[in-house]
Protein backbone atom coordinates (compact mmCIF):
# COMPACT_ATOMS: atom_id res chain seq x y z
CA UNK A 1 0.00 0.00 0.00
CA UNK A 2 1.28 3.43 -0.93
CA UNK A 3 -0.44 6.56 0.30
CA UNK A 4 -1.40 8.66 -2.69
CA UNK A 5 -1.44 5.85 -5.26
CA UNK A 6 -4.96 7.14 -5.96
CA UNK A 7 -5.71 10.86 -5.56
CA UNK A 8 -9.12 12.43 -6.20
CA UNK A 9 -9.20 16.20 -6.73
CA UNK A 10 -12.35 18.28 -6.33
CA UNK A 11 -13.07 21.93 -6.92
CA UNK A 12 -15.45 22.01 -3.98
CA UNK A 13 -16.99 19.67 -1.45
CA UNK A 14 -18.65 20.05 1.96
CA UNK A 15 -15.80 18.23 3.78
CA UNK A 16 -12.92 16.12 2.49
CA UNK A 17 -13.18 13.96 5.61
CA UNK A 18 -16.86 13.24 4.98
CA UNK A 19 -16.19 12.46 1.33
CA UNK A 20 -13.25 10.19 2.15
CA UNK A 21 -15.28 8.38 4.80
CA UNK A 22 -18.11 7.77 2.33
CA UNK A 23 -15.66 6.48 -0.28
CA UNK A 24 -14.04 4.18 2.30
CA UNK A 25 -17.46 2.77 3.23
CA UNK A 26 -17.99 2.00 -0.46
CA UNK A 27 -14.80 -0.03 -0.63
CA UNK A 28 -12.14 2.45 -1.72
CA UNK A 29 -8.69 1.21 -0.66
CA UNK A 30 -6.40 2.32 2.10
CA UNK A 31 -4.17 5.13 0.93
CA UNK A 32 -6.86 6.95 -1.05
CA UNK A 33 -6.35 10.74 -0.94
CA UNK A 34 -9.10 13.34 -1.36
CA UNK A 35 -8.16 16.98 -2.01
CA UNK A 36 -10.52 19.94 -2.46
CA UNK A 37 -9.85 23.52 -3.47
CA UNK A 38 -12.65 24.66 -1.16
CA UNK A 39 -14.76 23.19 1.63
CA UNK A 40 -18.23 24.53 2.33
CA UNK A 41 -18.59 22.70 5.66
CA UNK A 42 -15.02 22.08 6.78
CA UNK A 43 -14.58 21.31 10.44
CA UNK A 44 -11.94 20.82 13.06
CA UNK A 45 -11.98 18.91 16.33
CA UNK A 46 -15.09 18.89 18.54
CA UNK A 47 -17.24 20.15 15.70
CA UNK A 48 -15.49 23.48 15.33
CA UNK A 49 -15.74 25.16 11.94
CA UNK A 50 -12.64 25.05 9.75
CA UNK A 51 -12.81 28.11 7.49
CA UNK A 52 -11.84 26.78 4.05
CA UNK A 53 -11.85 29.52 1.38
CA UNK A 54 -11.01 28.65 -2.21
CA UNK A 55 -7.33 28.67 -3.08
CA UNK A 56 -6.15 29.74 0.37
CA UNK A 57 -5.43 26.45 2.08
CA UNK A 58 -4.66 22.78 1.64
CA UNK A 59 -7.68 20.62 2.45
CA UNK A 60 -6.74 16.95 2.24
CA UNK A 61 -7.96 13.65 3.69
CA UNK A 62 -6.54 10.13 3.58
CA UNK A 63 -8.22 6.76 4.12
CA UNK A 64 -6.45 4.36 6.49
CA UNK A 65 -7.25 0.86 7.73
CA UNK A 66 -4.84 0.45 10.66
CA UNK A 67 -4.90 -2.18 13.38
CA UNK A 68 -7.46 -1.11 15.98
CA UNK A 69 -4.81 -0.86 18.69
CA UNK A 70 -2.83 1.64 16.62
CA UNK A 71 -5.56 4.10 15.63
CA UNK A 72 -5.00 6.42 18.60
CA UNK A 73 -1.53 7.26 17.28
CA UNK A 74 -2.70 8.19 13.78
CA UNK A 75 -3.13 11.91 14.63
CA UNK A 76 0.40 12.02 16.03
CA UNK A 77 1.87 10.31 12.96
CA UNK A 78 -0.01 12.76 10.72
CA UNK A 79 1.22 15.71 12.76
CA UNK A 80 4.82 14.57 12.35
CA UNK A 81 4.28 14.15 8.60
CA UNK A 82 2.76 17.62 8.24
CA UNK A 83 5.56 19.24 10.22
CA UNK A 84 8.23 17.56 8.11
CA UNK A 85 6.46 18.38 4.84
CA UNK A 86 6.36 22.08 5.76
CA UNK A 87 10.05 21.96 6.61
CA UNK A 88 11.08 20.14 3.43
CA UNK A 89 8.85 22.06 1.01
CA UNK A 90 8.91 25.52 2.57
CA UNK A 91 11.98 25.68 4.80
CA UNK A 92 9.86 26.54 7.84
CA UNK A 93 10.30 24.80 11.18
CA UNK A 94 6.99 24.41 12.96
CA UNK A 95 6.16 22.82 16.28
CA UNK A 96 3.44 20.43 17.37
CA UNK A 97 0.76 21.18 19.94
CA UNK A 98 -0.81 18.01 21.26
CA UNK A 99 -3.01 16.49 20.06
CA UNK A 100 -3.74 17.99 16.64
CA UNK A 101 -2.24 21.41 15.89
CA UNK A 102 0.74 22.62 13.88
CA UNK A 103 2.01 25.89 15.33
CA UNK A 104 4.75 28.43 14.78
CA UNK A 105 6.35 29.32 18.12
CA UNK A 106 6.89 32.98 18.92
CA UNK A 107 5.54 35.77 21.06
CA UNK A 108 2.08 34.66 19.95
CA UNK A 109 2.09 30.99 19.03
CA UNK A 110 0.18 30.98 15.75
CA UNK A 111 -1.69 28.03 14.36
CA UNK A 112 -0.55 26.96 10.91
CA UNK A 113 -2.71 23.90 10.51
CA UNK A 114 -4.58 21.08 12.14
CA UNK A 115 -5.26 17.35 12.05
CA UNK A 116 -8.69 15.71 12.31
CA UNK A 117 -8.83 11.93 12.73
CA UNK A 118 -12.20 10.16 12.58
CA UNK A 119 -12.71 6.41 12.93
CA UNK A 120 -15.55 4.20 11.75
CA UNK A 121 -16.39 1.14 13.84
CA UNK A 122 -18.81 -1.75 13.62
CA UNK A 123 -19.06 -2.86 17.21
CA UNK A 124 -15.47 -3.39 18.29
CA UNK A 125 -14.20 -3.81 14.72
CA UNK A 126 -12.40 -0.86 13.16
CA UNK A 127 -13.62 -0.49 9.58
CA UNK A 128 -11.51 2.52 8.58
CA UNK A 129 -10.04 5.78 9.78
CA UNK A 130 -9.87 9.06 7.90
CA UNK A 131 -7.19 11.63 8.66
CA UNK A 132 -7.80 15.18 7.50
CA UNK A 133 -4.95 17.67 7.19
CA UNK A 134 -5.67 21.37 6.87
CA UNK A 135 -2.81 23.82 6.26
CA UNK A 136 -2.97 27.59 5.84
CA UNK A 137 -1.16 28.33 2.59
CA UNK A 138 -1.87 31.73 1.04
CA UNK A 139 -3.95 33.58 3.60
CA UNK A 140 -3.36 37.26 4.25
CA UNK A 141 -4.39 38.37 7.76
CA UNK A 142 -7.73 39.65 6.47
CA UNK A 143 -8.53 36.22 4.99
CA UNK A 144 -8.94 34.78 8.47
CA UNK A 145 -12.13 35.30 10.42
CA UNK A 146 -11.81 38.12 12.93
CA UNK A 147 -11.45 35.87 15.98
CA UNK A 148 -8.58 33.95 14.33
CA UNK A 149 -6.44 36.84 13.08
CA UNK A 150 -4.31 37.04 16.21
CA UNK A 151 -3.99 33.25 16.54
CA UNK A 152 -3.42 31.96 12.99
CA UNK A 153 -0.85 32.38 10.24
CA UNK A 154 -0.24 31.07 6.73
CA UNK A 155 2.90 29.84 5.03
CA UNK A 156 2.84 32.87 2.77
CA UNK A 157 2.62 35.25 5.75
CA UNK A 158 5.54 33.50 7.45
CA UNK A 159 7.87 33.04 4.49
CA UNK A 160 6.92 36.05 2.37
CA UNK A 161 6.10 33.93 -0.69
CA UNK A 162 3.34 31.53 -1.77
CA UNK A 163 4.25 27.90 -1.13
CA UNK A 164 4.88 25.38 -3.88
CA UNK A 165 1.66 23.45 -3.28
CA UNK A 166 2.41 20.42 -5.51
CA UNK A 167 5.76 19.96 -3.74
CA UNK A 168 4.10 20.37 -0.35
CA UNK A 169 1.50 17.71 -1.17
CA UNK A 170 4.18 15.39 -2.53
CA UNK A 171 6.22 15.71 0.66
CA UNK A 172 3.16 15.35 2.88
CA UNK A 173 2.09 12.09 1.25
CA UNK A 174 5.65 10.74 1.34
CA UNK A 175 6.04 11.52 5.03
CA UNK A 176 2.59 10.13 5.83
CA UNK A 177 3.65 6.95 4.07
CA UNK A 178 6.81 6.79 6.19
CA UNK A 179 5.21 7.39 9.59
CA UNK A 180 2.21 5.19 8.89
CA UNK A 181 4.59 2.47 7.80
CA UNK A 182 6.23 2.60 11.23
CA UNK A 183 2.82 2.46 12.88
CA UNK A 184 1.81 -0.60 10.86
CA UNK A 185 5.04 -2.31 11.89
CA UNK A 186 4.31 -1.75 15.57
CA UNK A 187 6.94 0.91 16.16
CA UNK A 188 4.72 3.07 18.33
CA UNK A 189 7.54 4.23 20.58
CA UNK A 190 9.39 5.78 17.64
CA UNK A 191 6.32 7.94 16.93
CA UNK A 192 5.83 8.90 20.57
CA UNK A 193 9.49 9.79 21.06
CA UNK A 194 9.67 11.92 17.92
CA UNK A 195 6.39 13.66 18.69
CA UNK A 196 7.55 14.61 22.19
CA UNK A 197 10.79 15.91 20.67
CA UNK A 198 8.90 18.13 18.23
CA UNK A 199 6.36 19.58 20.67
CA UNK A 200 6.86 23.30 21.10
CA UNK A 201 6.60 22.84 24.87
CA UNK A 202 8.61 19.73 25.85
CA UNK A 203 8.05 17.44 28.85
CA UNK A 204 8.68 19.30 32.10
CA UNK A 205 6.65 22.34 31.09
CA UNK A 206 3.61 23.56 32.97
CA UNK A 207 0.24 23.29 31.30
CA UNK A 208 -3.48 23.36 31.95
CA UNK A 209 -5.85 20.81 30.45
CA UNK A 210 -9.43 21.99 29.98
CA UNK A 211 -11.96 19.17 29.79
CA UNK A 212 -15.66 18.58 30.21
CA UNK A 213 -15.49 18.47 34.01
CA UNK A 214 -13.25 21.50 34.53
CA UNK A 215 -9.52 22.10 34.31
CA UNK A 216 -6.36 20.53 35.70
CA UNK A 217 -2.96 22.22 35.94
CA UNK A 218 0.32 20.38 36.34
CA UNK A 219 3.64 19.44 34.79
CA UNK A 220 3.71 17.68 31.44
CA UNK A 221 5.36 14.29 31.90
CA UNK A 222 5.21 13.08 28.31
CA UNK A 223 2.91 10.90 26.26
CA UNK A 224 1.46 7.57 27.33
CA UNK A 225 1.70 4.38 25.23
CA UNK A 226 -1.57 5.21 23.42
CA UNK A 227 -0.67 8.85 22.80
CA UNK A 228 -2.46 10.29 25.82
CA UNK A 229 -1.06 13.32 27.61
CA UNK A 230 0.41 12.49 31.03
CA UNK A 231 0.15 15.28 33.60
CA UNK A 232 1.67 15.39 37.08
CA UNK A 233 -1.15 17.17 38.90
CA UNK A 234 -1.82 17.94 42.53
CA UNK A 235 -3.52 14.59 43.08
CA UNK A 236 -0.94 12.53 41.19
CA UNK A 237 -0.36 11.44 37.61
CA UNK A 238 -3.28 11.74 35.24
CA UNK A 239 -3.54 10.69 31.61
CA UNK A 240 -5.87 12.52 29.24
CA UNK A 241 -7.06 11.15 25.91
CA UNK A 242 -7.44 13.53 23.00
CA UNK A 243 -11.19 12.88 22.76
CA UNK A 244 -11.88 14.13 26.29
CA UNK A 245 -10.03 17.45 26.20
CA UNK A 246 -11.38 20.77 24.99
CA UNK A 247 -8.10 22.71 24.98
CA UNK A 248 -4.57 22.72 26.36
CA UNK A 249 -2.92 25.91 27.57
CA UNK A 250 0.87 25.90 27.78
CA UNK A 251 2.90 28.05 30.16
CA UNK A 252 6.23 28.52 28.41
CA UNK A 253 9.40 29.00 30.41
Amino acid sequence: MKIGAKVLNFEMCPSTNDLARSLAANGEPEGLVVIAQEQTAGRGTRGRTWHSPRGKGLYLSVVFRPPAEAVSLLPLAAGLAAREAVSLACGLEAGLKWPNDLVVPGKADRKLGGILCESQWTGDKLESAVVGVGLNLRHAPEDFTFNLRSRAASLQMLTGRPPDEPLLVEQLLARLDFWYGLLRRGRKQDILTEYEKRMFVPPGGKLTVIHGRGRVTGLFRGLGPDGGLVLAAERGLRTFKAAEIMDVHYEKK
